[in-house]
């Protein structure tokens, strides 16, 4: 990777050098309709560990059943110094203006220092909101954190280079991405961490501009895209919807629970599948143990979307396609002749 260095020319030059400084760390939990989502959470917990900083608490909203659901899940969790919960049903859902002047005022009470969102929809329409009510530049999409907290690589130019940046704002606001940071898991002990419920809730939960309609999500039985072990991706090659059904047999053959399908953009554009499937640029971030691209040309957006991966199989007919160059492991062939015989050997491999 190319690397790049610069700094901010934040607007907040009066901050304390980092020795003088008392570091606390809010992170932020995330869940989508009261699901708690561990993976974004393990991550951002270890962002956190890696800030120089003893004492890192938790934000949680939501309804009251979701809030209680997700306090549980979190006090599994080592290392944490208190949740704040901010409740109301109005908080139930993924639009986070409300949300971001609760925890604004929260941060600003607190005195925290860093304030760490994953770089998921939720933390990307999160982040730069409290960034604009406290006057603070939030850096995005982090996939490396450098001299405890001090820099922070971030992708640049559709990830074909790496930037590394530093801020002279005296609180950090982060969203990292959960793919490059190795997960705090739970246990199965009860930290029973103290809780403690967010002013003003009711105040912006109930008055606060700005409407949620509804969360538009395909029913699937497969694994979380962005959080999978494997992920099978189809192209423009497969020529249609239908013939997705292979990759799906894939899935199935290394286990639904943790494979999950994905889709190029030209594949998503042809409507052969839904956008929600999209991985790239402009769609999702995904880096599982091996990611298998299936007719997949491999478009520079794409390739963006899929570097992390641990291992890419390839299967093109072309060998000249661009995705041999970035694939560890290579089929040259006509997919539909090759994924019925890798199905095979993949049953063979894993009865």
């Amino acid at each position: 990777k190319n690397k790049m260095m610069f700094k901010s020319t934040s607007r907040l030059a009066s901050a304390l050098p980092a020795a003088q400084r008392s570091f606390s760390t809010l992170v932020f939990a995330e869940h989508f309709e009261g699901a708690f989502n561990h993976s974004s959470f393990g991550s951002c917990l270890t962002a956190a560990n890696q800030m120089n900083d003893p004492s890192v608490d938790v934000f949680v909203h939501g309804n009251e059943e979701s809030v209680k659901s997700q306090v549980a899940e979190i006090n599994k969790y080592p290392g944490i110094n208190k949740i704040h919960v901010a409740q109301h049903a109005n908080l139930h859902n993924p639009y986070t203006k409300a949300l971001a002047f609760i925890s604004s005022e929260l941060i600003k009470k607190e005195g925290f220092s860093n304030v760490i969102a994953p770089a998921t929809g939720f933390g990307k329409d999160l982040a730069p909101r409290i960034g604009g009510l406290l006057d603070l530049q939030a850096i995005t999409d982090v996939v490396e954190i450098k001299e405890d907290g001090e820099k922070f690589v971030r992708p640049i130019y559709a990830g074909n280079a790496l930037c590394t940046v530093s801020t002279i704002d005296k609180i950090k606001v982060l969203t990292v991405r959960a793919t490059n940071f190795d997960k705090v898991l739970p246990s199965d002990n009860d930290h029973g961490y103290s809780t403690e419920a967010a002013a003003d809730v009711d105040k912006y939960a109930e008055s606060t501009k700005g409407k949620w309609l509804e969360n538009i999500v395909e029913k699937s039985e497969m694994a979380e895209l962005t959080t999978a072990k494997y992920v099978v991706s189809g192209g423009r090659a497969l020529k249609s919807g239908e013939n997705f059904s292979m990759l799906h047999d894939i899935a199935e053959t290394l286990g639904t629970h943790q494979c999950a399908i994905g889709a190029s953009r030209a594949a998503v554009d042809a409507g052969m599948v839904p956008n929600e499937l999209q991985i790239g640029q402009t769609g999702k971030i995904v880096a599982p143990d091996i990611y298998f691209a299936v007719g997949i040309s491999g478009a520079i957006q794409h390739v963006s979307g899929i570097k992390d991966s641990k291992v890419i199989v390839a299967i093109n007919k072309d060998e000249d396609a661009p995705i041999f160059k970035i694939a560890n492991y290579g089929l040259v062939g006509d997919l539909f002749t090759v994924l019925p015989e890798l199905n095979d050997k993949l049953k063979a491999a894993t009865a």
